[in-house]
């Protein structure tokens, strides 16, 4: 990934974040016949491994799992808030015109080699760890445990787990911290304007 030093963000803690918020990462490997890519839940273990361990689990039917078992590393990109930045938002603008678009983004980048998981023990963790997350802000969050428990193993035969041990981690928080701060206001502004909340609060916080 292009990092200029402006928008580097090599904090662990930074990196992992972004991951639990945005757990739909791309995992990518080199197939035979050319690269797969395919959009993939992931729960993250922080605390095994010095970079932590990626878990989730993939449909037995896809073809990308033959690949996942030869593959030497493989490449999971996590995309956090984005959203496109106008010209003219820029005060900068009116001393002569010399500003363009561009794209505010947050992403973080994991190479691992990919350990296919076969024990219905682990999926059966890795799932209820997957379900637990993403329910927890729930007033009645769901649990695996209220599906009927024969349904449960039918879908556990279904799917294969994958481990991904962190070996490297990229981080890049693009959120003009390039522009002057009359800039970064008028993007604020007009991300607000806009309805990119997120973006916009991640402007203000990288403000400088």
């Amino acid at each position: 990934m292009y990092q200029p030093a402006a928008f580097r963000e090599d904090r662990l803690d930074a990196q992992h974040d972004l991951i639990r918020r945005h757990p739909l990462g791309w995992l990518v490997v080199q197939a035979a016949d050319g690269l797969l890519a395919d959009p993939v839940p992931f729960v993250l273990d922080a605390g095994r491994g010095p970079r932590g361990t990626l878990c989730a689990h993939l449909a037995r039917a896809n073809p990308q799992l033959a690949a996942l078992r030869d593959a030497p590393e493989c490449l999971v990109i996590f995309q956090g808030p984005q959203a496109y930045v106008s010209p003219s938002w820029y005060p900068s603008k009116q001393a002569g015109g010399k500003v363009v678009p561009t794209w505010n983004y947050a992403a973080v980048h994991v190479w691992g080699k990919p350990t296919p998981m076969d024990d219905p023990a682990w999926l059966r963790r890795q799932i209820g760890a997957l379900t637990g997350q993403m329910e927890s802000h729930r007033a009645q969050p769901w649990t695996v445990e209220e599906a009927p428990a024969d349904f449960v193993e039918a879908m556990l035969r279904a799917v294969v787990g994958v481990e991904i041990p962190i070996d490297r981690i990229e981080g890049k928080w693009k959120a003009s911290q390039n522009r002057p701060a009359a800039d970064r206001a008028g993007v604020v502004q007009g991300l607000t304007a806009d309805g990119e909340m997120a973006m916009a609060r991640l402007v203000e916080e990288r403000g400088g």
